[in-house]
């Protein structure tokens, strides 16, 4: 008898499992579709489709796990290169990042400002300088967009970037981080992401995970 019952729990145990699974392999399907369909997403979230893996040397493995771009730590940076062509002024970008593990940056944004190129660095210089690499020779560690904030490891963090009016402005979990008006300033980056050119993301010594990478004109 006791057998028996404990086929039965199995059982249903085992057909509770299998919908379950289901039921998520078709909310995943239904978010690649989604994604796939809407142009502003330039990650699928299943492979590296319109993505460049750089070859920084002594870099991490860049992989795609359960919708998310793993950016594994490396003895230096581990980065990709999005193949598009990316708008130049008047556009947003927007993405969830999170370091899984690491010291330094889990996200360093590399993007266009009219002719020039500059990088949004979050979680550097011992995982909690957030700002612009560079402005006018200064890097994100010191310069006026540089701040602190403490940044948990294992945890989501909502970060958009837009570049519009003459300004670029970073928000982090829809708090304003800096509102930056460019003017006469010189925008630049740091040689170790040149390969990042014209848009791209990169760690440093720093194992990190993205989604939901959205780059939209306003």
């Amino acid at each position: 008898m006791y057998k028996n019952i404990l086929i039965t729990v199995l059982m249903a145990f085992f057909l509770f499992a299998c919908h379950a699974k289901t039921e998520k392999q078709t909310d995943q399907t239904a978010e690649v579709i989604e994604k796939i369909a809407d142009p502003s997403y330039i990650f699928d979230g299943v492979s590296l489709d319109g993505w460049e893996i750089v070859d920084f040397g002594l870099q991490g493995r860049v992989s795609v796990k359960n919708g998310e771009l793993i950016l594994e730590r490396g003895d230096g940076g581990t980065g990709i290169t999005w193949e598009g062509d990316p708008p130049i002024m008047d556009y947003r970008i927007s993405l969830d990042a999170k370091r899984i593990s690491g010291y330094d940056f889990f996200c360093g944004l590399t993007f266009p400002v009219g002719d020039e190129y500059c990088s949004l660095i979050v979680g550097g210089w011992g995982g909690a300088t957030v700002g612009l690499s560079c402005i006018n020779g200064m890097d994100a560690s010191g310069n006026e967009t540089t701040t602190r904030m403490n940044f948990a490891d294992n945890q989501w963090y909502h970060i958009t970037l837009e570049v519009s009016g003459g300004k670029i402005k970073a928000m982090i979990d829809n708090q304003v981080v800096f509102d930056f008006t460019k003017g006469n300033h010189k925008l630049s980056i740091r040689p170790e992401v040149y390969q990042n050119i014209p848009l791209g993301f990169a760690t440093w010594h720093t194992t990190a995970a993205l989604k939901n990478i959205r780059l939209e004109t306003i």
